[in-house]
């Protein structure tokens, strides 16, 4: 809305909802219709949702845990948005909910990965927060949700010594991965940088490393080798293209089925203004000619009326007489 007050309202109406939802409805009611508000083009909407992904943190610490890998990514892209309120409100928002993880293991490394999440050239320090852990902790995918960004980020970066710290962080934490349910997304995110890192580095001990990361998270995966684990990703990621393509020919075909209808009535609309004008037009042309008619018969009675010696009540217009006399001009014997 364009009044504040009414914004204000809004507001405080949302941070009650949120502070009294029920636990349950999290996941199925309140994140959705955040998510929902992260795709208005308003700033002020963003603003508002991410706050309020906030409170619920706050709020709901155990439930947006649990969520933590669908949010992250969603909060992640608000990150660069061209507004500073709705950067600054996702900063919190980020900050926020990964405080909510409960792996205690992570905790302290948490900010450093926020902030590297945020500022890409922040990712050495929180590698090199994450190489000083000691996971002990089952890792969840609440907590892999948390670091994956961050460590496919630093397989990727230049510097042969990060993708080390990033090989040494993957093995550690996937020896402790809770189960391969829970990995299985970041699957396709880190092997094939791991893949990477072990065929084209150099350097035999960064080589070694990368191998062993990407036997450990083979297996944390549940497969027997690395080939196989290739293979399983690319099938599923071609399954996931073709699920998308057949996604997209549908909303195509869907898309220009509605434009066909829109064509089909718009030119039914067309033709019905067509024959309400024309039947518009000849009820005007009858009209006009029947005002016609009327003028020329009173014309015509008038002009009668001019020519005849007898007046409508039947009496001589000059004499006054219904039978002239012989001194009325009009007497015709």
């Amino acid at each position: 809305s364009s009044v504040g007050m009414v914004r204000e309202a809004a507001e405080d109406a949302a941070i009650s909802i949120v502070t009294l939802v029920n636990p349950f409805a999290v996941s199925s009611m309140v994140v959705p219709v955040i998510f929902e508000a992260l795709q208005s083009p308003e700033w002020r909407v963003k603003t508002v949702a991410l706050d309020m992904l906030a409170q619920c943190a706050a709020c709901r610490p155990n439930s947006v845990s649990r969520l933590l890998p669908e949010i992250i990514p969603a909060v992640t892209s608000q990150v660069w948005d061209t507004k500073p309120q709705v950067t600054k409100a996702a900063a919190a928002a980020l900050l926020a909910c990964c405080l909510t993880n409960i792996n205690p293991d992570v905790a302290p490394a948490v900010p450093a990965v926020v902030n590297a999440i945020m500022k890409p050239s922040e990712t050495v320090k929180a590698l090199d927060e994450l190489k000083a852990t000691t996971f002990v902790a089952t890792v969840d995918a609440s907590t892999l949700s948390i670091l994956c960004p961050v460590l496919s980020r630093g397989l990727k970066d230049k510097m042969a010594l990060n993708k080390r710290s990033c090989c040494i962080v993957i093995e550690n934490m996937s020896k402790l991965v809770e189960t391969p349910e829970a990995v299985a997304p970041f699957g396709p995110l880190l092997v094939p940088d791991l893949k990477r890192v072990a065929e084209n580095v150099q350097f035999d001990e960064i080589r070694d490393a990368a191998l062993a990361a990407l036997n450990a998270l083979t297996k944390a995966l549940g497969h027997a080798s690395v080939d196989e684990a290739l293979n399983i990703m690319m099938k599923e990621e071609n399954e996931r293209i073709a699920a998308e393509q057949k996604r997209i020919e549908e909303e195509r075909a869907l898309e220009a089925e509605r434009e066909e209808q829109m064509r089909l009535q718009e030119e039914e609309e067309k033709r019905q203004w067509r024959e309400a004008m024309e039947a518009q037009r000849l009820l005007e042309k009858m009209a006009l000619e029947e005002e016609e008619s009327k003028k020329a018969e009173e014309k015509k009675k008038r002009d009668i009326a001019k020519k005849s010696v007898k007046g409508t009540t039947g009496k001589c217009q000059g004499c006054g007489l219904k039978k002239c006399k012989k001194t009325c001009l009009f007497y015709s014997g």
